[in-house]
């Protein structure tokens, strides 16, 4: 990288516990390891312990009353539903399911399949209603996050969406929930438009104990995240977490650089993760969020922010079924450990409960 640059000498802040750390995950076959090149990126924070990969769906599961705002809305129409088999009730049902957002199309397939599932011998239509929305919204999907190791490369997720979705705290609670269960995480501040966003990151790595690299304020977003990875390869970290800027869909420059960004890493590392982060208040323009970026970057999964307090949680069905991407994680309160992994049966239990 030229001298002429804005970018520092990489600095080590917390080069102790790195080091350490280094020693402790050295592997047996002795191999070098590539390293990070010097730039502006500086190191910041540390910590990390032995560790073993433990699929998310291990985490603590969501009472299924945090979705609440959906529960209103959808439940009370199925509870119709199920007390009168009525034109009517069907009707409400149905208007129930746009108005959380899952799209006209969506909620008329999903009435007509619960009421062919009960009248071709489901023993009530409650059932009926729990079997359709249950293999609606499960769609066979894998949910797991790939946060594996691959040919001794850290696994990279990558974080994309618009403004004000929550996506950097997301980021944060990820490499939270990552590290409960033993994964060793470097977080990268590749937002380097807001210096706001560095600094929150920054914070949420002292919190948690993570290392993070940031650049320069206006530096490469795409250099950035590149000596963060490196920086995860020298250091034999398990998984590089990339906090990419806010960008309107709606600018194509910016959808341009996001892509540089992917094609940059995929060079050092594999990246095994792109998760779109939604705000589910926003409903179906979430979906047109979705829709583009999808076209610059290969989505592997969704995380939907603020579920537990939308009557929109038609989103689910809605984003999945455009797109065949699952949703992965779900944001349901403030709190560090309220990012969880999206539970199908826990959000249909949800529904019908009301």
């Amino acid at each position: 990288m030229s001298s002429q640059t804005l970018w520092l000498v990489v600095v080590v802040v917390g080069l102790l516990a790195l080091g350490v750390l280094g020693l402790q995950r050295r592997r047996s076959n002795g191999g070098q390891r590539p390293k990070a090149q010097q730039s502006g990126a500086r190191i910041s924070s540390a910590g990390a312990d032995e560790h073993a990969h433990l699929s998310l769906a291990d985490s603590k599961r969501p009472d299924h009353n945090r979705f609440n705002k959906s529960q209103s809305v959808i439940g009370v129409a199925l509870s119709k539903v199920f007390a009168a088999q009525t034109d009517t009730s069907w009707q409400e049902l149905e208007d129930s399911l746009i108005m959380a957002d899952a799209g006209a199309d969506v909620a008329r397939d999903l009435v007509n399949k619960i009421r062919s599932a009960y009248k071709s011998g489901q023993p009530d239509v409650k059932l009926a209603a729990t079997r359709v929305l249950t293999d609606v919204v499960d769609g066979g999907y894998v949910r797991n996050l790939n946060v594996e190791r691959h040919d001794d490369l850290p696994a990279v997720i990558l974080m994309v969406g618009v403004n004000g979705t929550g996506k950097t705290t997301t980021t944060g609670k990820l490499a939270h929930l990552l590290t409960q269960r033993n994964s060793d995480v470097l977080l990268a501040a590749a937002d380097t438009f807001r210096a706001a966003a560095a600094e929150q990151l920054s914070t949420w790595g002292e919190r948690i104990g993570v290392p993070v690299v940031r650049g320069v304020e206006g530096a490469d977003p795409a250099s950035v995240a590149f000596e963060a990875t490196n920086a995860g390869i020298e250091h034999e970290v398990d998984v590089v977490l990339i906090d990419t800027a806010g960008r309107l869909h709606t600018k194509q420059g910016l959808m341009d650089e996001l892509g540089k960004v992917y094609r940059v890493v995929s060079k050092v590392a594999a990246i095994t993760e792109v998760l779109l982060v939604i705000d589910a208040t926003t409903g179906q323009n979430g979906l047109a969020q979705a829709k583009v970026f999808s076209e610059v970057v290969p989505l592997t999964g969704i995380v939907l922010t603020k579920l537990d307090g939308t009557a929109k949680g038609g989103i689910v069905i809605a984003v999945q079924n455009e797109l065949q991407v699952p949703v992965k994680l779900v944001g349901l309160g403030e709190g560090i450990n309220d990012l969880v992994a999206f539970e199908p049966s826990d959000f249909i239990e949800g529904l019908i409960s009301q």
